[in-house]
């Protein structure tokens, strides 16, 4: 048995009632948990300030003096005691608000003394308040003069009576008792190319280091190691799925895709789109199963690139489907790809949760009998019912919507899976991007079409509304047509912003009939009552849609020149981005109006002012990544942070990349990971499997 799974309880110091918080607030169970807790931060005790020197930058400061003076102040409510302490260049005061009688009591005048704690300024003078208080003679026997680690903790743990002191004495046993020698998980040759220090150093130092050094050395290392076998669990993933997964053989592109190309394509293609096309053509030409990430931005032209790979798989005598999240989007796809495969002579057909029995059992009996080549819809595709004749690619539209379980449906259609291209308009950087979809093969589309304008985006408060009121009234005389998207439906006491329904009779009373036409739509309609109010902004009936974020992917009314979001700050960076991109469709100028309260949060704030300054969607999701934190890859659980032990994706980009680089070569040269000099590797990870760590639960 391998002593670091022992529980934590046998640990001297702890014991099981200890061990029992320390399960609740820090998920520390084993031996191994402790010794992966690692320090937030460092405490230099082996630095003595002079008091004349301290200013506004020290935070946590450490003098070496004498006390000369106290006293107990009373206040307007309780005592606070003063402590008037000295060193060689001026003197400090240092305030207790509580346990004046044990301190007053201990305390011995003109004394040497240690003393640590935070600094804070008081009328631009410097206190201390609540200090730690040490005899000099006490700090230099208990070999104080060092680097002291600052472990994570809680308030529940302090209230309970584990301290940072009991935390680092367990710490001490756990080595006292297991030693400091642990097995080396990377090659001799990485650990040399890179300058890394040894594992057993690496965690050795992290915990008791006698230099900043030290740490700086044991957190690159430990940092680096993390990264490392994420990245190549990800790539092995991948490479396995490539090797053991097979695909249909799609090796003919021929009359349809080449008719299409040159007879029908209404536009130009932009050099991204045609990266991204070839990219797939390779991928289904091999024989092996397609896994392909297809992202860009809004407006970016990922249709166009998808229904080329529709014509890859029907000139190969297969069938193709497409699933969105949405039967606004999913319809939104089906009018567009119809109108391609109409030119074409296609059958293609659209089925949702919405489709009445008989349009089913048409479309049951279409696909499975093959006369039906395409087929466009929501999460009805996945029904077990949906049988089709040879199903051989399936496009996921904004997958993050689905559940894993429901795209893993998509896979049983067939004996052999059909390829799978997912596609995403919310952009994600490229180091998150190279850990959220490792696993999977990515395609970027940054460039727009040509002709496209920037979108300009504005932010005003409430005292702004008229003026914005009286601009839509100019674009809507100009012919343009306007979305108004409100985040509720209902009001609510609860959230001080206002409602769609209060919001659509103060915009009809201001744009009243029959000068101005109004639709509405929110989530709470019956699927017809959509489409109607769908139908009429769509013909141009109406000039205005006052809507919540149903509309937020999947409408595309190039005539719409405005869109104004209201409480724009309760909405999310990514959310506000795809609302933007409801407009700037057509040739003309769009505008984007960020309505938001007079109180908003510094966060909120942040979020309204990257709209503002930018257009590009992966300049807003590294915004956006840094408020909110990367998602959790583990399992089906598609939210949250991602809780690496000591790496940080946003701050370790550099390290992310280079640990992907050096795994993705070893890989290459040594798949199994067989040869002699990456036994190492090879061991860590048949460990890690055991152990069922993040590694093996990314989906």
């Amino acid at each position: 048995m391998n002593p670091l799974s022992t529980s934590i309880e046998y640990l001297k110091g702890i014991g099981p009632h200890r061990a029992e918080i320390l399960k609740k607030e820090l998920k520390i169970r084993t031996y191994q948990d402790l010794l992966f807790l690692f320090p937030n931060r460092y405490i230099d005790k082996t630095v003595f300030h002079k008091i004349t020197d301290l200013n506004q930058e020290n935070s946590e400061v450490q003098l070496k003096g004498k006390i000369i003076d106290i006293k107990i102040i009373s206040q307007k409510i309780g005592k606070r005691l003063i402590a008037k302490f000295q060193d060689d260049t001026g003197e400090i005061d240092l305030i207790w608000f509580r346990g004046h009688k044990w301190i007053s009591k201990k305390t011995i005048i003109n004394t040497k003394y240690v003393i640590f704690g935070r600094l804070n300024w008081f009328l631009s003078k410097p206190v201390i308040n609540h200090p730690e208080i040490t005899l000099e003679s006490s700090f230099i026997k208990e070999n104080q003069l060092n680097i002291h680690p600052v472990y994570p903790s809680t308030e529940k743990l302090i209230a309970k009576g584990i301290s940072q002191k009991i935390i680092k004495n367990a710490v001490k046993n756990l080595f006292d008792k297991i030693g400091n020698n642990f097995s080396e998980t990377l090659p001799e040759y990485l650990i040399n190319k890179l300058n890394l220090i040894s594992k057993s150093d690496a965690i050795c130092q992290i915990h008791f280091p006698k230099k900043n050094k030290q740490i700086i050395d044991s957190i690159k290392r430990l940092k680096f190691e993390e990264l490392f076998f994420l990245q190549l669990q990800l790539l092995r993933k991948n490479m396995n799925h490539k090797l053991k997964v097979k695909g249909f053989f799609f090796n003919n592109v021929g009359k349809l895709l080449n008719t299409f190309y040159k007879k029908h394509l209404p536009f130009s293609l932009t050099n991204d789109q045609k990266k991204a096309i070839k990219e797939i053509r390779n991928d289904m030409g091999t024989g092996k199963h397609m896994n392909r990430l297809l992202q860009g931005d809004v407006g970016s032209g990922k249709t166009i690139v998808a229904f080329f790979s529709i014509l890859i798989a029907l000139d190969n005598g297969y069938q193709a489907c497409l699933m969105a999240p949405t039967e606004i989007l999913a319809k939104q796809h089906y009018q567009s790809l119809s109108v391609f495969s109409n030119k074409m002579n296609l059958s293609i057909s659209l089925l949702t949760g919405s489709s009445k029995n008989n349009e089913r059992k048409i479309i049951n009996d279409g696909i499975i009998n093959g006369s039906i080549s395409i087929l466009i819809g929501t999460h009805a595709l996945i029904e077990d019912k949906i049988i089709f004749k040879n199903l051989g690619l399936a496009i996921i539209d904004e997958q993050h919507r689905f559940g894993v379980a429901q795209r893993s449906k998509l896979w049983k259609k067939n004996l052999i899976p059909p390829h799978i291209l997912i596609m995403t308009a919310t952009p994600i950087p490229r180091t998150l991007a190279m850990t959220v979809y490792g696993d999977l093969d990515l395609s970027l589309i940054k460039e727009l079409p040509p002709g496209r304008k920037e979108i300009k985006t504005y932010l005003k408060n409430d005292s702004k509304r008229l003026e914005v009121f009286k601009f839509i009234s100019k674009e809507i005389n100009l012919g343009r047509q306007i979305y108004i998207v409100y985040p509720l439906i209902e009001e609510s006491r609860k959230l001080d912003y206002k409602d769609l329904m209060d919001g659509y009779e103060s915009i009809c009373r201001y744009f009243p009939l029959p000068d101005y036409r109004i639709s509405i739509l929110h989530g709470k309609m019956k699927s017809k009552v959509k489409d109607h109010e769908m139908n009429r902004f769509i013909k141009g009936e109406t000039q205005i849609m006052v809507a919540t974020t149903v509309i937020e992917v999947g409408v595309d009314i190039p005539n719409a020149s405005v869109i104004v979001i209201e409480s724009a700050e309760k909405f999310g960076l990514s959310q506000l981005h795809q609302l933007r991109g409801r407009v700037g469709r057509g040739n003309f100028q769009s505008h984007c109006i960020l309505m938001c309260s007079y109180k908003t949060s510094k966060e909120a704030q942040t979020r309204l002012n990257a709209m503002v300054k930018s257009n590009n969607g992966f300049e807003i999701a590294d915004v956006d990544l840094k408020l909110r934190g990367p998602g959790n890859l583990m399992g089906t659980q598609q939210s949250g942070l991602l809780k690496l032990k000591i790496a940080d994706i946003l701050k370790d980009q550099k390290l992310l990349i280079n640990a992907r680089k050096y795994a993705n070569k070893i890989l290459i040269d040594d798949p199994g990971l067989n040869k002699n000099i990456n036994l190492n590797i090879k061991k860590a990870i048949s460990i890690r499997n055991k152990e069922k760590n993040l590694w093996n639960y990314i989906s």
